[in-house]
């Protein structure tokens, strides 16, 4: 666990000082965000295979913000459209590639609940988007560094290729802080005071 821990959090720093919108035009920095993005893509393939066996990918990763796709071709239902586990796939697993990279690998997370409301058949491929802001990362991290663990939930709009709102996911995450050990009574009656 030290190793992949290790390397979360080197592609962590490496994909926070690329540039989202290189394109060719900036080779480096180009070949820099998308080597990066190609190194999230595979640790959610070691941690995850079944990710991308059914084409989920991450799209673009900075601190605070993830965008992931899920390909239509491979995943379709008896109909022809997006098959309803799909779009749970989709939803699910970047609220845990925002946290590792936000918070950093001392800190796991779990989701413990998610809705999906379904409002039209996806046709094509399917994005979302998730972000949270500094106060709310420095919230969790906060919580997590007092008792162990915090909570916080992420709420995406899936959209098709044409960007029609296709269904909206509610995610209930909860972080535990690896090796936290709690304080009690008569330890924290020995501390300092200030």
């Amino acid at each position: 666990m030290a190793l992949i821990d290790s390397i979360i959090g080197a592609t962590g720093q490496w994909i926070s000082t690329t540039n989202p919108k290189a394109t060719l035009a900036q080779p480096v920095e180009w070949l820099k965000k998308t080597g990066g993005y190609a190194a999230v893509n595979r640790l959610i393939g070691l941690s995850i295979p079944f990710a991308p066996r059914n084409r989920f990918s991450v799209e673009e990763v900075r601190p605070g913000y993830v965008r992931a796709r899920i390909q239509l071709k491979g995943n379709k239902n008896h109909f022809g459209s997006l098959y309803a586990g799909a779009y749970f796939l989709v939803a699910e697993i970047p609220g845990g590639v925002l946290t590792l990279f936000d918070l950093g690998p001392a800190y796991t997370p779990i989701l413990k609940e998610m809705t999906l409301q379904f409002l039209l058949p996806a046709n094509s491929d399917v994005t979302v988007e998730f972000s949270l802001s500094p106060e709310e990362v420095a919230g969790i991290l906060a919580d997590a560094d007092a008792t162990g663990r915090a909570k916080f939930t992420l709420e995406g709009e899936l959209r098709d290729m044409e960007g029609n709102h296709v269904a909206t996911s509610i995610a209930q995450y909860r972080v535990r802080k690896k090796g936290f050990q709690p304080l009690y009574k008569e330890q924290i009656g020995a501390l300092p005071q200030a």
